[in-house]
């Protein structure tokens, strides 16, 4: 099952970037796929801790999962449709 998640896994790095640039370079992304597909977001602005989990919800995105690391932060949602 990893694997198929992997496959259809694309990643945003929006590291140095802050709000808003984060979320609309991911309505961009999540425009180019389908739903089901995986997003891994990679950002460094704390905002992004507030605003991935609201856009989620918002648009019916599943947050899959989220983690900080020495500043960078690492949100993979599933698409909805």
């Amino acid at each position: 099952m990893q694997s198929q998640d992997t496959a259809q896994e694309e990643t945003l790095d929006t590291q140095g970037l802050y709000c808003p640039e984060p979320i609309m370079l991911m309505h961009n992304k999540v425009r180019d796929m389908q739903p089901g597909q995986i997003l891994q977001v990679i950002a460094t602005d704390p905002a992004t801790t507030r605003d991935i989990p609201k856009f989620c919800s918002f648009l019916g995105h599943e947050l899959i999962e989220q983690s900080e690391e020495e500043g960078r932060y690492r949100y993979r949602l599933r698409l909805g449709g």
